[in-house]
């Protein structure tokens, strides 16, 4: 899975499936750009990546913010001159039935999970076409296609981003881009740690291989979809869920 000095952006890149993405990536070659609003968790990520080897830039990134994400992806770009690769995984919940759930979650929750994505991509998207090579790589969840109660916000939010991948993948496929998606199921990260245990016992019953992912585990699909094997591919939900949901 060939990404050997290729510039890679990773949103939401301070804990779980990001700071895996970041490692793996780096592990393969890649020269790294970390972006998450947590910048001292960050920082200890950037430390994990620099003793891999590889390149690596910091940067403060929050995808709800326009002005953020131009002014952390300037920085990316100055250090580096171009991106080859964006991971979009910032992501965050703000759970409660459909009928209580208060607009300002319902807002936050699209603005960071669906409308970071769309902001990021046309950061790396004129660089990526005047170059005619990039890969962007969208972390939906296997909730956009099962469903899930209290999760109205983030599952309309995950979805959107499974119908923005399918769009965009037509739209730049001429200019040699793929755009793909990556659909983790029940993984063991920070945000899924304070489930009640008796909802962990239920997923996991529900899960054939019956276990939780990895983070790394996510990360190994998000650098095959990132590499050049991959070229092929493009417009395509990859889903790592241990058979979660099997469609």
């Amino acid at each position: 899975m060939n990404v050997k000095d290729r510039v890679a952006f990773i949103t939401g890149a301070s804990q779980g499936i990001g700071r895996a993405c970041g490692l793996v990536l780096a592990e393969g070659g890649a020269r790294v750009v970390l972006g998450a609003r947590n910048t001292e968790k960050l920082a200890q990520v950037a430390e994990d990546v620099r003793k891999l080897g590889a390149e690596v830039l910091a940067v403060s990134l929050d995808v709800s913010n326009e002005d953020s994400v131009t002014a952390a992806f300037e920085a990316a770009q100055a250090k580096f001159e171009r991106l080859d690769i964006l991971v979009n995984n910032a992501g965050i919940v703000r759970d409660q039935l459909a009928l209580r759930m208060k607009r300002a979650d319902w807002d936050a929750v699209l603005a960071t999970n669906l409308t970071g994505a769309h902001l990021c991509i046309q950061q790396v998207l004129p660089g990526m076409i005047r170059r005619r090579w990039g890969r962007i790589i969208n972390l939906t969840s296997v909730t956009a296609q099962a469903g899930a109660p209290g999760q109205a916000n983030y599952v309309a939010a995950k979805a959107g981003l499974i119908g923005l991948t399918k769009a965009l993948a037509i739209e730049v496929a001429s200019r040699n881009i793929t755009v793909n998606a990556v659909s983790p199921g029940f993984i063991d990260t920070p945000m899924t740690h304070p489930l009640p245990a008796e909802r962990k016992q239920e997923l996991l019953g529900r899960i054939p291989l019956g276990r939780m992912g990895t983070d790394r585990e996510v990360a190994w699909a998000v650098r095959f979809l990132a590499s050049d094997e991959a070229a092929y591919i493009t417009g395509h939900v990859l889903d790592v869920n241990g058979g979660l949901y099997l469609a």
